[in-house]
């Protein structure tokens, strides 16, 4: 079940010995597309590292997953439908073009992207992803670059934030995606949706 306000979330527990450890959202990821490529059940994840880990909380020590003070969490499992083609992302896609000019979406179902606090709101088990579409003239993207560190660059009147399950999007022309912190190419249509309490992750 996905959070609720004033609900505890996540339980006492250790990693379990089928368990994964995981450093990177984009191994994670991996692994769950293929599971759920093959019709298995989706492993769990001790995660030591990555941007899911950081939105968790997660002290980066793989000794902690086997310890007493360890915690399960269940998580959301975000997909991304580009041009046909399937992803599945536990932490964000991002769609921009080089250099980061023009356009740039942002679905996150993590609060951070790197250094970057690009989801201040997002949580990894509310049934929703955090969405920015952002088109902001030069001089205001310098100022969004410095105060994205700390989530202080929304609100702002040329990015639009929504929370949601799903949302669309069309990019013309085509526009760099990028999975989890993995370009996988580009896309002129996605999709993005969350299925709720997907998998579970031990920090």
């Amino acid at each position: 079940m996905t959070i609720r306000k004033r609900r505890p979330w996540g339980t006492p527990g250790r990693l379990g010995a089928s368990g994964i450890v995981i450093s990177r959202d984009a191994c994670a990821s991996a692994l769950l597309a293929e599971a759920r490529a093959a019709r298995r059940a989706l492993p769990e994840f001790g995660l030591v590292g990555g941007d899911l880990c950081a939105t968790l909380g997660g002290l980066g020590r793989e000794e902690h997953l086997h310890g007493p003070d360890a915690r399960r969490y269940p998580v959301d499992l975000g997909i991304a439908v580009a041009d046909g083609v399937e992803y599945v992302f536990v932490a964000h896609v991002i769609v921009r073009r080089r250099w980061w000019r023009g356009r740039i979406v942002a679905a996150m179902n993590a609060q951070w992207y790197g250094s970057w606090d690009l989801g201040p709101k997002s949580h990894p088990n509310d049934g929703l992803l955090d969405v920015s579409d952002a088109t902001l003239r030069f001089a205001d993207k310098l100022a969004a670059r410095r105060r994205v560190k700390t989530g202080t660059h929304v609100p702002h009147p040329d990015i639009a934030v929504r929370r949601t399950a799903e949302a669309s999007f069309d990019f013309d022309p085509a526009s760099l995606l990028e999975v989890d912190g993995v370009a996988v190419g580009t896309v002129r249509h996605l999709e993005v949706s969350v299925e709720p309490d997907a998998f579970e992750v031990v920090i």
